[in-house]
This record gives structure tokens, C-alpha cells and sequence, in this order.
């Protein structure tokens, strides 16, 4: 039987998982490790079949550890890699997000939040994985994490987030909630020519010359591959640009550790995507992901329509945080509102980044999003 297309190009109606998986294919991934938990597992169910139609690999693994060593270890084979997983999964997977830091392994994790803490509600959505993406892994190290509103997202960041995993050599993260990915609405897939894709920068010297983790001038080290006939050390270990550990070297932890944060750090401007709708003369803003960002697009209406000066930003990124937008908003805003499906994560990060600006937190758990007239409300009470 003949190879099927990697491509479906064209309009189709599907929902977020199904999006976020020919995403996936659409950025080049060629290698799906995952094991299935609510509400993540049509991604694997759909890859399971898509990915040997087209000459891919996908293992369904034994438990989430082992999804995600498995794209550890398929990344540095010279794969594109990917899992996708759900809180109790995203917690499994942790010691090992902290090695693909260590070793600057580029992978994409896409973590379907649901309602925790422990099993929780898996089949409802939530926001409480916020601040485990970016401190989940113990130490220091910085993180790139996307969050789309809807299905269409859920396809084009799947591909931003291979592109930026293969950029920075950083683990990567899709951080969705349960609604946005069951959620059916159309969405277009471009021809191949039209999707941006990004792949690693390889070595140019010789294998005699090369040096694993010597940082080209953006602090970023080419990425040769294993079988690639460059022969080098990978290791979880504080290590040297050779790759060789050297644990007692306080000089050698300090320039790596460094470095891996700085990649990042020093890049925010290229990385950090939001969405401004009415912020130039707001005197009110809310800001919010995910799900929550559509029903307060829809509050910004509503309060505009009733004279009030309201504004919305969309974080897309939540990883690096986009705290130079909001110190922006914080010269002529007079409140900010966040509203999170949890009690209180990313609108630390607001409070922090805003200052002087008042902070209104209006947190809501359960199966049930907050309505655009719950954040319209709260737009009205503080205007």
C-alpha cells in the first residue's frame, strides 16, 4: 500500500486534540512516545494512526516516564519528538523535562490541563498546571510555553512550539486546557510551502573538532546527532562544552546553568507572542488564556458597548512571561482583572510585572469556565 500524504491540506472540522496532532505532523515530528490519559489521548489515538500511514514511529509506552525518556533519547537520534499528557502525567514527567533541560534536548510536551490536584476531574477543564510548567523540575532553568484559545491555535502553535524547541534546544510545552482541546471548530491546513519550519543548526566542523555544548553566538550549541559520526557525552551531570561532568566545579555550574537560562532570557523579544484588542485607552484590562481569554473577549465587547474603557490581552505565551507587555499596560490602566480557572497562578506573575496598578484576581474551579458575563461583571464593579 502506498505511502498517504503527511499534508491534509486544506478546511476541515476537527477538534483541538486532532488539530494539535497533525500539527505535529505538519512541524516534521516523526516520533510520538505517550501513554493515554484524559484529556489527552485522542492526540495519541489519532498519531497512532496518521504516523505509520505515513512512514512515522509511534510507541505507545508503558507510563509517562517512559514516554518521555523515549523522546529524549528519539531527539537525539536526529528525530522530532513529541508526547502529550495530562496533569498527573505532566507531574510523572518532570525529572525528565529537568534532563531534556540539562542535555538541551529540543522536544514538544503538550500538557491537556484538567482539574487537579491528583486525579481530579479528568474529563473537565482547569488552569492549575501553570506554575508547574515553569517550576515543576527542580533548579534553575527557563522553559518556552504556548497557550491556545482554539482549535486553529492548537495546529499553529503545535508547529511555533517544534520551531521554538528546535531554535533554543529547550523543551517545549503546549499548554492547553480540556476545552480548547475538544472544542470542534474549522480549521485550515496550509500547503507545506506556505508552514514556517525550523529545524536544529548542525555542526560545521569536523568531528575531531566538535565540542557538544561550545554555545554558538546566540548561547545556543549546534546539535549533532547520535549515528551522525560525532562521538560526544550527554549527560544530566553539570558538565563542561565537552559534555564531560565536572560536578565539583562551582566555575563550570555557574557558566552552564548561566547559559542555559540566558538562552532564553536574552531572546524574550523573538519568543513572546500576545494578543492586544482596545488596550491604547483602557482604562480596565483583563488579562487571560486559554478558554478564559474568549469569553473575556467577548466581556471587552460588552463593556465597550456600555461606554466603559475596557482592553484585553491574550497571553499566548505564558513562558517566558510577557511582563514588558503588561509594565506597558501599567502606565494608563487603572485596574487589571485576571481570570483563571485556579486559585491564583498566573496573576502572581501580573502582580509582580503591573506594580503599582491595581490587581483583581477572579478565580473560578469546576467543570464550568467563567461566562463572558461573570468577567463583565467584575469589568463593571471596578470600573
Amino acid at each position: 500500500m502506498a505511502k498517504k500524504e503527511a499534508l491534509l491540506t486544506g478546511t476541515h472540522f476537527m477538534n483541538g486534540d486532532i488539530a494539535c496532532a497533525e500539527g505535529a505532523i505538519a512541524a516534521g515530528c516523526s516520533f510520538f512516545a505517550g501513554y493515554p490519559i484524559t484529556p489527552a489521548t485522542e492526540i495519541a489515538e489519532h498519531l497512532s494512526e496518521r504516523m505509520p500511514e505515513i512512514g512515522r514511529i509511534y510507541i505507545q509506552m508503558e507510563d509517562e516516564i517512559a514516554s518521555i525518556a523515549a523522546v529524549i533519547g528519539a531527539s537525539y537520534a536526529g528525530l522530532k519528538a513529541m508526547t502529550a499528557t495530562s496533569g498527573p502525567g505532566f507531574s510523572l514527567m518532570q525529572e525528565n523535562i529537568g534532563l531534556a533541560v540539562m542535555t538541551e534536548t529540543p522536544c514538544v510536551i503538550v500538557d491537556i490541563m484538567r482539574g487537579g490536584p491528583s486525579t481530579g476531574q479528568p474529563t473537565m477543564p482547569g488552569q492549575q498546571d501553570v506554575m508547574q510548567a515553569r517550576w515543576g523540575s527542580h533548579g534553575d532553568y527557563e522553559i518556552i510555553a504556548l497557550a491556545p484559545s482554539s482549535v486553529q491555535e492548537m495546529f499553529d502553535l503545535t508547529v511555533e512550539a517544534f520551531n521554538l524547541a528546535e531554535t533554543y534546544r529547550v523543551p517545549t510545552l503546549l499548554l492547553a486546557d480540556e476545552i480548547v482541546a475538544h472544542m470542534w471548530e474549522k480549521v485550515v491546513i496550509p500547503s507545506a510551502e506556505k508552514i514556517r519550519i525550523v529545524n536544529r543548526k548542525k555542526p560545521n566542523v569536523s568531528p575531531e573538532k566538535y565540542m557538544p555544548f561550545m554555545p554558538d553566538y546566540d548561547l545556543v550549541p549546534p546539535m549533532a546527532c547520535f549515528g551522525e559520526g560525532y562521538r560526544f557525552h550527554a549527560t544530566g551531570l553539570t558538565h563542561d562544552e565537552y559534555g564531560y561532568p565536572k560536578t565539583s566545579s562551582s566555575e563550570v555550574q555557574e557558566r552552564l546553568v548561566k547559559r542555559l537560562c540566558d538562552k532564553i532570557r536574552r531572546n524574550t523579544d523573538k519568543i513572546i507572542r500576545v494578543e492586544e484588542i482596545m488596550l491604547d485607552d483602557a482604562d480596565i484590562v483583563v488579562i487571560a488564556y486559554g478558554i478564559v481569554a474568549r469569553a473575556a473577549l467577548s466581556a471587552v465587547k460588552k463593556a465597550r458597548e456600555k461606554g466603559i474603557k475596557a482592553g484585553l490581552l491574550r497571553t499566548i505565551t505564558l513562558w517566558p512571561f510577557p511582563q514588558n507587555q503588561i509594565a506597558k499596560i501599567e502606565e494608563h490602566a487603572k485596574k487589571i482583572i485576571v481570570p483563571e480557572m485556579n486559585c491564583g497562578q498566573m496573576v502572581r506573575e501580573v502582580e509582580r510585572a503591573a506594580k503599582s496598578t491595581l490587581v483583581v484576581f477572579l478565580s473560578k474551579l469546576g467543570e464550568e469556565p467563567h461566562t463572558p458575563m461573570e468577567i463583565f461583571e467584575a469589568i463593571r464593579r471596578n470600573c
